[in-house]
């Protein structure tokens, strides 16, 4: 064989050699591309998954906070009231605070709570025995703690 023959099948082999290496590496080269195209949107699901569960967890805390002072205002304006009662010491403002206080309860809810926060005004209305109101709070303030402490129901 001649050396001119030689150099073609020599070339041809490198040639043959090179596209059929250029096409498995293409064909590697796109697997690896899909692989790090499916890893980057698992990371991304997972990222936002994350950032979902945070918010949400954001947000309960915040309406347990809203849920926590709503309750803390509507005790504070009960107390005001028992003590303007027991004292003659009260304001003309003393009732509408009351009534305020205890429409924020029941528009924060849930029922369990606005009930028993009813109750308390209830009594106060009808001038009930002090023994009458302690109960009347304590139940109020046992169900809006497990309310508040339990993460208990949003609303109704």
């Amino acid at each position: 064989m001649s050396e001119w023959g030689a150099a073609l099948i020599a070339a041809g082999s490198a040639l043959a050699g090179s596209v059929v290496t250029g096409w498995f590496g293409r064909a590697a080269g796109i697997r690896q591309a899909e692989a790090a195209r499916d890893a980057g949107a698992r990371q991304a699901d997972a990222l936002l998954t994350s950032v979902r569960t945070t918010l949400a967890a954001e947000a309960g805390q915040r309406a347990r906070a809203l849920r926590r002072q709503t309750y803390a205002d509507f005790l504070a304006a009960a107390e005001s009231s028992v003590f303007a009662a027991r004292t003659g010491r009260g304001t003309a403002d003393d009732e509408v605070v009351l009534q305020r206080a205890l429409s924020e309860v029941v528009l924060e809810g849930p029922d369990t709570v606005a009930d028993a926060a009813r109750g308390v005004v209830d009594l106060l209305r009808r001038h009930g025995s002090p023994d009458e109101l302690r109960r009347a709070k304590d139940a109020f303030v046992g169900v809006a703690r497990e309310n508040v402490d339990e993460g208990g129901p949003h609303g109704r």
